[in-house]
């Protein structure tokens, strides 16, 4: 233990472990349920409370910023509708496999049972959502159980924590010492496991690296290239983990997720050994587990992941190692280059050749055609712009044309929950307020979470939000032009004037509706100190960057 023991309010108990364990951001909507933790928050200056207008959005960007940081993101909900809302977030940071802890104002201790005022079971409620749920009754244990959330949140596979309060706990007064700041814990590749790798990579004659997944870092993704580069092997990208790879490195082969290059997911199925480095081979990166095909895969496959649990749970690989990716990286990058590297050279190289041939699209759509806008993207935005988006049909264009270079330049949920990228970037620009952010949005997706532009406005942040507006919700119209053909219902969307919308929350807007007026007005937001938004005005005909919704109908 650490610290004098001196009489605090469970409120100011809270507060300080928060302190200790060195969070510096959180995110909320206020609750009267933790209202003595919001007035501890006010003496406290190392802590900046950001306030959302939405517990979906404050979760999500707590989601975020646990991504860019690699610490737990913080935030704070009340009890009932706020946690039901918050929900979202804690669905995406377990899917992600995110470090988050969402802590609950919960009703007073004498009422549980009693179906009181918003009152919910927590642990029920989030028990197969959340790695870890608990809660406090007693404020001594406040230290005790916020460090254990710090250490669940970040050790093993990374993940979310859900932490209830009751309100009169936290107006208790106790005697407690804080603990010291929480350690992470990652098992390292063992030295056999080192020679049954270095035997099946110089026994390969095709093989290929996916990388994806948590615990990754800046230094690591140096080393995986600096292993690839020794061993001269092809790295892809596992589903939305384009940014663990320098996307313009000759070894980049490409994103292994939805709307995969038909001939990436041919030379995924050729290769006779997968290097699977952090991923969970989620159904996503899996081709619905037919790429890699479960639970017995048809290439030899060495499976790295953090978790004990994961291994061998969806796929039997044949060599299974659990370990943090720093750690297995710094394992790695030790291996004398394979002997087998030669052959290899003309396998990366076609590889590389694949991929440059899929990110340059063909002929030009009527209107804003989002290939080309998303290739504007590319060549206009620095190299550490971090991109973020939600879910749809749009993002298809963004994983496929964009080239992101650099670790933590792309945040995206893996469980695909819409009104993510809104949130996302608001909170990038929390942590990061000297980077561009650009959030790229469908019209479905942005309006989930449009309201967060007051708090952008709140906290004078000024990323960019590109609305591609082609009136539709066009993922499920797209499964429904093929499976239910003639039969369209529910998919048809009334959105409000973007621009107006924008404006009135003080954020600078454009309307574009021709290729060549995007350029510009990306120019000019980049320029602003307030929020932009950007409305592409698309062709809902334009479904996906491989067909349309005519040729879906057979026309």
């Amino acid at each position: 233990m650490t610290g004098t023991s001196i009489s605090r309010t469970g409120a100011r108990v809270l507060v300080d472990q928060l302190k200790v364990h060195g969070a510096d951001k959180v995110f909320c909507v206020p609750g009267e349920s933790y209202l003595s933790v919001l007035d501890a928050f006010h003496d406290v200056d190392s802590i900046q409370l950001v306030v959302t207008r939405h517990e979906a959005g404050a979760c999500n960007m707590a989601d975020a910023y646990g991504k860019l940081t690699g610490k737990p993101g913080i935030c704070f909900v009340t009890r009932g509708p706020g946690a039901t809302h918050a929900s979202i977030g804690v669905h995406t940071a377990m899917q992600d496999s995110t470090p988050l802890i969402l802590f609950i104002g919960q009703v007073q201790r004498s009422s549980f049972e009693k179906e009181a005022f918003q009152e919910i079971d927590y642990r029920q409620m989030f028990g197969a959502m959340a790695k870890w749920v608990v809660q406090i009754d007693d404020a001594d244990r406040i230290p005790e159980f916020v460090a254990r959330a710090f250490h669940t949140a970040t050790s093993g596979r990374p993940g979310p924590v859900v932490i209830a309060l009751p309100e009169d706990m936290l107006l208790d007064e106790v005697s407690v010492e804080d603990t010291p700041p929480y350690a992470v814990t990652q098992a390292y590749p063992s030295p056999n496991q080192l020679n049954q790798f270095e035997t099946l990579l110089n026994q390969a004659q095709r093989p290929l690296v996916i990388a994806g997944g948590s615990t990754w870092t800046f230094e690591a993704t140096q080393l995986l290239e600096q292993f690839a580069m020794r061993h001269h092997l092809p790295v892809c990208s596992a589903f939305r983990s384009q940014d663990y790879f320098d996307n313009n490195h000759p070894l980049y082969a490409g994103h292994v997720g939805l709307a995969i290059n038909p001939k990436l997911a041919e030379r995924v199925r050729e290769a006779d050994l997968l290097i699977v480095l952090g991923d969970r081979l989620s159904e996503a990166t899996s081709g619905t587990y037919s790429l890699v095909t479960s639970p017995v895969p048809r290439q030899k496959l060495i499976h790295v992941h953090p978790d004990a649990l994961e291994i061998g749970r969806v796929f039997q690989p044949t060599l299974g190692i659990v370990s943090g990716m720093m750690q297995c990286m710094e394992a790695l990058v030790t291996l004398p280059a394979s002997s087998a590297q030669g052959a290899w050279t003309e396998w990366a190289g076609k590889a590389r050749q694949d991929y440059e041939s899929h990110i340059f699209p063909g002929s030009i759509s009527s209107g804003v055609d989002l290939a080309q806008a998303i290739i504007a993207l590319r060549e206009v935005l620095p190299d550490d712009a971090i991109v973020c988006n939600g879910a749809g049909n749009y993002t298809a264009w963004l994983h496929r044309y964009f080239k992101y270079r650099g670790y933590r330049t792309q945040l995206a949920p893996v469980n695909g929950a819409m009104g993510y990228g809104v949130p996302a970037a608001v909170a990038a620009k929390v942590v990061h307020p000297e980077r561009v952010v650009v959030a790229v949005a469908g019209d479905g997706c942005f309006m989930m979470s449009a309201q967060e532009l007051a708090t952008a406005r709140l906290y004078n942040l000024n990323p960019i939000f590109i609305v591609v507006n082609n009136g539709i919700f066009g993922t499920i119209r797209m499964h429904q032009e093929r499976d239910y053909p003639g039969r369209v219902i529910g998919t048809t969307l009334a959105n409000p004037d973007f621009v107006t919308l924008a404006e009135s929350y003080g954020a600078y807007a454009e309307r574009v509706e021709t290729n060549e007026a995007f350029r510009p007005a990306l120019e000019r937001a980049l320029k602003q100190s307030v929020a932009s938004v950007i409305e592409l005005v698309t062709d809902p005909n334009m479904i996906s960057p491989s067909t349309t919704i005519q040729t879906l109908r057979g026309g």
